[in-house]
């Protein structure tokens, strides 16, 4: 009768030990967030502002770090032509924007897998 009585005993107290063992994933999961996906999808809400607001004028940066100066949009502005040189217009899709030319870095120019 003792080993029934001491087997119910502790299958009551293992239950609430299961959730103490699921707390430090929940822990690690809240500090993932907090610290790499929020401010992740700022930065792409913040850049993809920047790209709607794209202007003629606008000196500009690709993805792969062809510098311009935006000289026309095209197809309900999803087409942008700069102009690269004297001579030399490019036609981009404006996706391919890595941002403004004096506030661009080296990581917005990676092109994401």
């Amino acid at each position: 009768m003792d080993i029934i009585y001491a087997s119910t005993q502790s299958g009551s107290a293992g239950g609430s030990g299961g959730m103490l063992s699921i707390l430090p994933f929940i822990l690690i999961m809240l500090i993932l967030y907090f610290l790499m996906i929020r401010p992740q999808s700022k930065r792409q809400k913040e850049k993809k502002l920047m790209i709607e607001a794209i202007k003629k004028g606008d000196r500009i940066v690709t993805i792969g770090g062809v510098h311009g100066t935006v000289v026309g949009l095209k197809n309900q502005g999803k087409i942008v032509v700069i102009k690269v040189d004297k001579n030399t217009n490019l036609t981009i899709v404006k996706s391919s924007i890595a941002g403004l030319a004096k506030s661009v870095t080296e990581e917005d120019t990676k092109i994401e897998a």
